[in-house]
């Protein structure tokens, strides 16, 4: 593993914590029914859809990180994508618990498209590393 990819898996594992405190909110907010969490299924469905989607993506930024080692791009391009999967990870999951700030709310606010920039970003990246893969080496 190279230094970049031990330093960019450093920061990224710092990031498992803000995971983990939005699965205990997500926890709270089930067993306290002043919360109003589950009186929205709306707002219930996004939130866990963010918890769920940040988890999923920090594991594959980890896997990125190694894959970016052996990718055959420039390194500018290689160190964007060691920085656009984690930043990815952040904008889907902030666009989807960010969208429905209010108890009250009935359809999420324009605070979704971070979530579609987290996609598309993700979706770029991906793709560039699996072209970076797939060339033949220098």
């Amino acid at each position: 593993m190279t230094r970049a990819a031990r330093l960019m898996s450093g920061i990224i594992l710092i990031l498992i914590p803000t995971i983990e405190f939005g699965g205990r909110f997500l926890l709270m907010s089930l067993s306290n029914r002043s919360s109003h969490y589950i009186d929205n299924p709306v707002r219930e469905d996004l939130f866990r859809a963010g918890h769920a989607h940040a988890g999923v993506i920090i594991v594959l930024s980890l896997v990125g990180q190694i894959l970016a080692d052996s990718a055959n791009l420039p390194a500018a391009l290689v160190w964007a994508i060691r920085i656009a999967l984690p930043v990815s990870a952040i904008l889907v999951s902030a666009g989807f618990f960010l969208a429905m700030p209010s108890v009250d709310a009935t359809a999420p606010d324009g605070m979704i498209g971070l979530v579609y920039a987290g996609a598309i970003l993700l979706a770029l990246t991906v793709v560039t590393l699996a072209v970076g893969l797939l060339r033949k080496p220098r």
